[in-house]
């Protein structure tokens, strides 16, 4: 898809690696970084856990931005600020049923923080200024996290994420989030269709607060997964109902989160309207769920004195065929909470003090937020075996299909979900669309092969000295250098058929 050419990791690491511990920089924003460790995945492996990090803030802090970067395997992820003597144990990785972990119960509890976004290496959401979440004083931060493994080799992977924080005294609004779910997803096989759900909040949050809404909007993100190719957000109800105000065509691993500035008012609105569309190339019927199952969120963060949620739960239609496409329709089931008392505006003995920043973890100090990109050693061993069928599995399956960027449907027109002949035949016959001379694969000459250098520079250059995206595209850093090796072994020994 054209998408996943757009963009790119070397540019990613330039904008985010700059982040520390908790010094102030050139710019003056300060940022605190945590790592969560390193997680060990089994080859194959389709995993949900929970996770826990306990700030050991004494004092509210007020984020601007939240950046959540990963070493890979990271299908999707909610994260949570929860008092801390709720769910209670260690931090780090645990089994979610352990401590009946749940997303609903954290966000009753306390407030939604964070949402990512599918498949993304790193993650900003950020606020224009003014704006921010809030981490209440004594409140952990808390996740469940959803891995995927699509390699045969057991892996490493690790997660980090920063808080911007900001003085009380830039506060001008605290956000709330808004979120809806269509639950009850049954996506035809070998067809292209759309779910249609239309929450609308206006009774239930006058039953919450007690007055009519007021919303803005700050940020929005989309998720659904590899068969997905749209998605759209509608305002419900006041000025400008029925207005389109968010799209996303296909699917890219990529932060899709989309920020506002200035915020979107919408006088009178009462919802919103969300759309998920999927090309469903298989030959089964997809459902919700995890894994080869397809989900439908929409997620907003935004001005609202009520926490609002909705979720289809049954009664999806289909409703008509439109230029092919099969259309359903469901209701949506919603609900309203007054924000907790804890998530208001800053006091004005916040707004005299100085900024408080909470203590650093020792193992935290100095840690960028994001890691460094290093080029790849050409001197490294190659994982073995070095086969054409091992470079699929374990690089092309984990890296390049998994993304949907060079799967069934084919950015620049290379299709990397091939294999055995077909896939080496696609390997070199590929024309190359980027200002090269060279061919994709030129067997026997790794260092005249164009995917070999895309794989082992962070920025490789065209013909005309112009830096390119690395590859795997949209991360920061490149993929193991055994792996890279192994690569760099098969094109040298001719680039064959095994």
């Amino acid at each position: 898809m054209a998408a996943c050419q757009s963009g790119g990791a070397g540019e990613s690491a330039s904008a985010t690696s700059t982040g520390g511990d908790t010094e102030a920089e050139e710019d003056d924003r300060v940022i605190v970084t945590h790592s969560f460790g390193q997680l060990a995945l089994d080859g194959y492996s389709d995993t949900q856990r929970c996770v826990q990090w306990t700030v050991n803030n004494d004092q509210h802090l007020y984020v601007q931005s939240v950046l959540l970067a990963n070493n890979g395997a990271l299908h999707h992820s909610n994260w949570y600020v929860v008092p801390e003597e709720e769910f209670p144990g260690e931090d780090g990785y645990f089994p979610c049923d352990d401590r009946d972990f749940t997303d609903l119960g954290a966000a009753l509890k306390g407030s939604v923080l964070f949402a990512q976004s599918t498949q993304s290496f790193t993650d900003d959401q950020r606020f224009m200024e003014g704006a921010v979440v809030k981490v209440p004083a004594r409140h952990k931060v808390m996740a469940t996290v959803h891995t995927v493994n699509a390699s045969p080799r057991a892996i490493e992977t690790e997660l980090r994420m920063s808080f911007e924080l900001k003085h009380p005294s830039e506060v001008q609004t605290v956000v709330t989030p808004i979120s809806a779910q269509y639950k009850e997803l049954e996506i035809p096989p070998n067809a292209r269709s759309r779910f249609t759900s239309r929450c609308d909040w206006g009774t239930s949050y006058y039953g919450a607060v007690g007055k009519e809404p007021d919303l803005k909007v700050h940020y929005i993100l989309p998720h659904y997964h590899y068969l997905g190719e749209r998605f759209e957000v509608r305002v419900v109800g006041g000025e400008r109902d029925g207005e389109l105000i968010y799209t996303l065509d296909g699917f890219n691993a990529d932060a899709n989160g989309k920020t506002f500035d200035p915020p979107l008012e919408l006088p009178g609105a009462t919802g919103f309207e969300y759309t998920c569309g999927y090309n469903n190339w298989t030959n089964k019927t997809i459902t919700w769920g995890n894994g080869d199952g397809e989900m439908c969120v929409m997620f907003i963060l935004g001005e609202s004195e009520a926490m609002l949620g909705g979720t289809v739960l049954g009664d999806s239609k289909a409703v008509g065929v439109v230029d092919g496409v099969i259309e359903y329709e469901a209701p949506c089931f919603d609900i309203a909470q007054a924000k907790a008392p804890g998530q208001g505006m800053p006091t004005p003995e916040e707004i005299a003090a100085p900024l408080y920043i909470p203590p650093v973890d020792p193992a935290d100090q100095g840690l960028p937020s994001v890691p460094p990109c290093y080029d790849s050693d050409p001197q490294a061993t190659p994982e073995q075996p070095v086969t054409l069928d091992s470079v699929s599995k374990s690089i092309f399956a984990p890296s390049c299909t998994f993304s949907s960027c060079h799967s069934e449907i084919a950015a620049a027109g290379l299709d990397l979900s091939l294999t055995g002949a077909a896939l080496r035949d696609e390997l070199l016959g590929h024309t190359v669309r980027a200002d090269t001379s060279m061919p994709l694969i030129a067997p026997g000459d790794p260092d005249g092969s164009w995917l070999y250098r895309l794989l082992s520079r962070c920025e490789p250059t065209d013909d005309s000295g112009k830096a390119v995206s690395h590859m795997p595209i949209n991360a920061p850093f490149l993929m193991d250098d055994v792996l890279v090796a192994k690569l760099r072994a098969w094109i040298e020994a001719g680039a064959p058929n095994n």
